[in-house]
C-alpha cells in the first residue's frame, strides 16, 4: 500500500478533485459538509470525495461519493487531489505535495485550551505529540475562523504560515436560511408536540471522565418541569450514537441524529456546559442556559480562555446554573428568557458571531476554489 502511494505521488494532480473529512472520519458533517454542498452549486466541476471510517459508512448519504480510510482508493485520492478540506485531520499521515491546497475548517470556537496551550495541562493530553500538532499546522494553506477571538487563538496555538480566512462558519448558514415551515417539520419529526417548549441539552466531553455521565437527573428534571417541556438530549459524538436514556421521562435521545444544526433549529433554548455549540446556537438569538455544575474542576483540569460564568457581557451567553435546583428555578421562573439574559445573549452574539450571516459557505467556496 505504501509503495503504491509513493508511486501515486508522482502522478499529476487532478485539478478537479477535492477530498473532504470531518470529525476523524465519522461521516459527512460540520463545515466541510456545508462547503461541499455549496461547491456542488458554485463549482460543479469539482468532484467531492469523502474520507469515512468503515464503522461509519452507513452514515454517508446515498448521493455522496466516499472512500474508506486507509484503503487503496483513499491513498490514491490523497496523492492526487488538488483540494483538501477537513475539520480535524486526515488519517494515517500523508505527504502534502506542491500544488495541493489544504483548508482547515476546525469545528468550533474555542472555550477550552487547544493546541500548544494544552502543554500547561499534561495530565489530560493523553500522549499528544506537540511536534505532530505543529507538523499538521504546517500543512495548512488556510485556517477558517468564526470570529476575532478564534483567529487570535489559532494564531498562537497553531503557529505556522497559513492564511486566516475570517469568513464565518459555513455550518451555521442554515440558521439564517431555514424557513418556518422547515423548522415546524423538524419539530414534528422529533416528536415535539404543538405548544411544547423544546430544550436541547448538549453537554460536552470531559477529559477527566470516561463515558457519558449526564450531570442532570433527567427523570426528575422533566417530571418537575411538566408536560409543557420536552428535553432533547445530545451526548458528545465521542460516546457513540446513544445517550442511554431508558426511563428518563420526557427526555428524547437525539444523539444519533445526523445533524446537530437541525436539532438547534428545532429547539427553543439550549442547555449546555462548555460545548462550542453555544457559539453556534447564538446565531439563532434564542436563549442559552449555561449549566456548569463542575466549572471549577473543568477549568482547573483543561483550562479555558475566559470565565463563562462571570456574568460579564461577551463572556456569559445567558442564564447560569451550577446545581440542578438552580437550573429548575432558572427555567420555571422565566429567567432563562428574561430581558437581562437577552442582553447577555446579544453581547455574546456580537463577540462570537460577527461573520455569520447565511453566506459563509459561499464566501469560502469562492475563496478556496477560486470561483470568483
Amino acid at each position: 500500500m505504501r509503495a503504491a502511494y509513493r508511486a501515486d505521488l508522482h502522478r499529476p494532480l487532478d485539478p478537479d478533485l477535492a477530498v473532504y473529512g470531518a470529525y476523524w472520519n465519522r461521516g459527512v458533517a460540520c463545515n466541510p459538509a456545508a462547503i461541499h454542498a455549496e461547491a456542488r452549486a458554485l463549482a460543479p466541476h469539482i468532484r467531492g470525495l469523502w474520507v469515512v471510517s468503515s464503522r461509519y459508512r452507513d452514515r454517508v448519504p446515498p448521493d455522496i461519493e466516499y472512500v474508506i480510510e486507509g484503503s487503496r482508493a483513499y491513498w490514491r485520492a490523497m496523492a492526487t487531489a488538488t483540494y483538501l478540506i477537513n475539520n480535524s485531520s486526515f488519517p494515517g499521515g500523508f505527504t502534502k505535495r506542491p500544488g495541493q491546497r489544504y483548508l482547515q475548517t476546525h469545528h468550533g470556537t474555542p472555550l477550552k485550551t487547544m493546541g500548544l496551550d494544552q502543554r500547561s495541562y499534561p495530565a489530560l493530553t493523553n500522549g499528544i505529540s506537540f511536534e505532530k500538532i505543529l507538523a499538521h499546522a504546517d500543512q495548512w494553506d488556510f485556517s477558517l475562523s468564526a470570529n476575532p477571538h478564534t483567529t487570535e487563538i489559532w494564531d498562537r496555538v497553531y503557529p505556522s504560515s497559513y492564511e486566516h480566512l475570517d469568513l464565518g462558519q459555513p455550518r451555521n448558514d442554515i440558521f439564517f436560511t431555514a424557513t418556518g415551515e422547515r423548522v415546524a417539520t423538524l419539530r414534528a419529526d422529533l416528536g415535539i408536540a404543538p405548544g411544547q417548549t423544546a430544550l436541547l441539552y448538549a453537554p460536552t466531553h470531559r477529559d477527566y471522565r470516561k463515558g457519558f455521565v449526564p450531570r442532570l437527573d433527567l427523570d426528575r428534571f422533566t417530571r418537575e418541569l411538566g408536560p409543557r417541556y420536552v428535553v432533547l438530549v445530545r451526548a458528545h459524538y465521542f460516546y457513540g450514537r446513544s445517550a442511554g436514556l431508558e426511563g428518563s421521562g420526557r427526555a428524547i435521545d437525539v444523539t444519533g441524529h445526523p445533524s446537530v444544526e437541525e436539532l438547534c433549529l428545532a429547539a427553543d433554548a439550549l442547555i449546555t456546559d462548555y460545548s462550542s455549540l453555544m457559539f453556534d446556537y447564538a446565531c439563532l438569538d434564542r436563549p442559552i442556559i449555561s449549566y456548569a455544575p463542575d466549572w471549577g474542576a473543568y477549568r482547573a483540569s483543561r483550562g479555558t480562555y475566559f470565565d463563562l460564568l462571570s456574568g460579564l457581557p461577551g463572556d456569559t451567553p445567558g442564564a447560569v446554573a451550577t446545581t440542578q435546583d438552580e437550573l429548575l428555578e432558572v427555567v420555571r421562573s422565566g429567567e432563562w428568557c428574561s430581558p437581562r439574559t437577552a442582553a447577555l445573549r446579544t453581547a455574546f452574539r456580537e463577540r462570537f458571531c460577527p461573520y455569520d450571516d447565511g453566506h459563509a459557505a459561499e464566501r469560502v467556496v469562492r475563496r478556496f476554489f477560486g470561483t470568483g
